[in-house]
């Protein structure tokens, strides 16, 4: 919703919320603190997710407080940097996780380009080295766009490449299900006419076997799940400015989520 409907008449925060509200959406993800933020999330009955990008561990307390203080619970974190080797990214993921705890807020390490968990193999090595030091799963943000990419993957292989670690997805709570293929890290939903993409029709699968896979892992728990559907707009350069308008796909994308889950949920 990143200037939507255009940069000159951006939303107000206020008004952000009204429309995802009223789309269906139960929750709203912001990357900034802002002292608006609990009134209006309160005002339209949405809970409300926090975001820190930080690679330095002396920062963790006063960015996870900032969210806190904005109404956050979970708060998914981008860490570090790409060439961030796994024994430093293990001490910054340790020192994350602890703030969090010591604050009661839950930090989630997201799979992100241009992070410490910018491949399958860094992300796995990180998860392992936690757990070999926890006895702990790691709490992770699950984006599969970025690992798709990475690996050049084509639907006929998505799930086979990417639901590798059951264990990991079922106890992760927040999910970015950014629509992707092999080539691009996000596809349109719709063919600018209301109807489903050809790419999107190949991708559902996936998200429908990752879902199922969760619900497997948490089906008698009242642990909850927040799934984003994510496509960033055209500022910052997610979406191309022919494709169809980022929010508009996004609840075209929330309704076909939603049918996937209430059939999985008998």
């Amino acid at each position: 919703m990143l200037e939507y409907p255009s940069q000159s008449q951006d939303w107000t925060l206020d008004q952000k919320m009204t429309a995802a509200k009223a789309a269906g959406f139960d929750a709203f993800a912001f990357y900034t603190q802002d002292s608006s933020l609990p009134a209006l999330s309160q005002k339209h009955g949405l809970q409300l997710l926090g975001y820190v990008a930080s690679g330095k561990a002396h920062e963790f307390e006063k960015l996870l407080r900032a969210n806190k203080d904005s109404g956050a619970h979970h708060i998914n974190v981008q860490m570090a940097d790409e060439d961030t080797l796994t024994p430093e990214a293990l001490g910054l993921a340790l020192r994350l996780i602890e703030e969090g705890r010591k604050l009661g807020v839950k930090p989630a390490i997201e799979v992100h380009r241009d992070t410490c968990t910018e491949t399958p193999e860094k992300t796995y090595a990180l998860a392992d080295a936690y757990q070999k030091v926890t006895g702990e799963l790691m709490p992770m943000t699950w984006d599969f766009s970025h690992l798709s990419v990475v690996k050049h993957l084509n639907p006929s292989n998505y799930i086979e490449k990417l639901i590798v670690r059951p264990d990991l997805i079922q106890r992760a709570q927040q999910f970015h299900l950014r629509p992707f293929n092999g080539h691009h890290a996000q596809i349109p939903v719709t063919d600018g006419k209301g109807n489903l993409t050809p790419e999107i029709q190949e991708w559902l699968p996936f998200a429908e076997a990752l879902l199922k896979c969760w619900l497997e892992g948490n089906r008698n728990t009242d642990r909850e799940i927040f799934v984003c559907p994510e496509l960033g707009p055209v500022p910052g350069g997610y979406n191309l400015s022919l494709l169809p308008n980022s929010w508009e796909d996004a609840q075209v994308l929330r309704v076909e989520l939603a049918k996937i889950w209430n059939r999985l949920l008998p």
